[in-house]
């Protein structure tokens, strides 16, 4: 009889174990390399660079209006890798689970991560689950680690900015912190607030099929769009100054961020992207951003300058200017 909810013998390596491997796993990430059940999979790859990338996930609550621990787990890591420039291969999975965990919920996790790997275009390859005792983790953490293939002639770093490049962000901010704060704190809204959790690879293929010279492709997720500027004006030492009237949040989104005290440039976002491209190519950056059903909020927010290398700086609705600074401190912990 099937148990319902996940005991240690799950991690045992025994029977139940297999078990769990071939019932729930490999249905769901269907594929040859996967199937072998190997210690690793065997890939055959094309040659050139590729790049890999690998995140942890233990966002509280596991399931949120927009999203679940499953689907962030796929589409982080599969952007990640998107921001090298890079098509989105092959990834691999690692849970840990906590003895006691419903095997429902297993089963939705399971199944939210199948669907976004298609979604995606990758194939998940290979894996690993660890059962803890009861107390010794929080529900499931899941690990994921991503590779593909760098496009010809591409470099993409956040080293690469220039002064006239364009900023462009791909959407609204703040969304899936916003949604994780008021879902873990049990607070309730009348408007509706979703996370972003979305992959981008496919954003970042349209953006390359334009020909345009990209300097710089990041996600802006822990730390948000303001920190994330930081990490990239001083990789590139370059100064970068953005305009408080054209940073897009989401009116309800905007509202509970004032209520709580929360800054939207340093919240979380999983279905974003910051594109730096040469000014003069911006605009037809933007129009294929806005085609995508992750892209209809584009818009560009600021430029790299020469002044203030290093430095963010925000041209203020009033006229003024002010340092945006990184975070300091965890303003939101287990966002992702």
């Amino acid at each position: 009889m099937k148990p319902d909810k996940i005991l240690l013998d799950h991690g045992s390596g025994g029977k139940i174990s297999h078990s769990l491997t071939a019932d729930l796993l490999l249905p769901a990430f269907d594929n040859p390399a996967l199937a072998m059940l190997d210690d690793g999979a065997v890939l055959d790859v094309p040659a050139g660079r590729i790049a890999f990338s690998t995140d942890t996930y233990v966002v509280d609550p596991i399931f949120f209006p927009g999203g679940s621990i499953g689907d962030l787990a796929v589409n982080g890591t599969v952007n990640d890798v998107s921001m090298c420039g890079a098509v989105p291969l092959f990834l691999s999975v690692g849970m840990i689970i906590e003895e006691g965990f419903p095997m429902a919920d297993l089963e939705r996790v399971v199944a939210e991560m199948g669907q976004a790997a298609s979604l995606a275009g990758v194939q998940v390859v290979t894996g690993d689950t660890k059962v803890v005792p009861k107390g010794a983790a929080d529900r499931i953490f899941i690990n994921t680690a991503g590779i593909g293939m760098l496009r010809e002639e591409v470099d993409v770093s956040g080293a690469n900015a220039r002064p006239g490049d364009a900023v462009i962000l791909s959407g609204t901010m703040a969304d899936h912190g916003m949604t994780i704060l008021t879902q873990r704190q049990g607070l309730s809204f009348d408007s509706d607030v979703r996370s972003d959790s979305a992959p981008l690879n496919h954003m970042v293929a349209d953006i390359f099929g334009t020909g345009c010279d990209v300097h710089v492709l990041r996600d802006p997720t822990r730390g948000g769009v303001g920190t994330t500027l930081n990490e990239i004006a001083g990789q590139s030492q370059v100064g970068v100054r953005i305009h408080e009237a054209r940073l897009p949040v989401r009116p309800a989104v905007a509202g509970i961020c004032e209520l709580l005290g929360f800054d939207p440039l340093y919240v979380a976002n999983e279905g974003k992207l910051l594109a730096f491209v040469p000014a003069d190519q911006a605009d037809g950056v933007l129009a294929v951003i806005r085609q995508s059903p992750y892209g209809k909020d584009a818009c560009i927010i600021g430029e790299a300058v020469d002044a203030h290398p290093g430095r963010v700086y925000m041209q203020t609705r009033i006229g003024g200017e002010r340092i945006v600074d990184m975070l300091t401190g965890e303003q939101l912990p287990r966002i992702c």
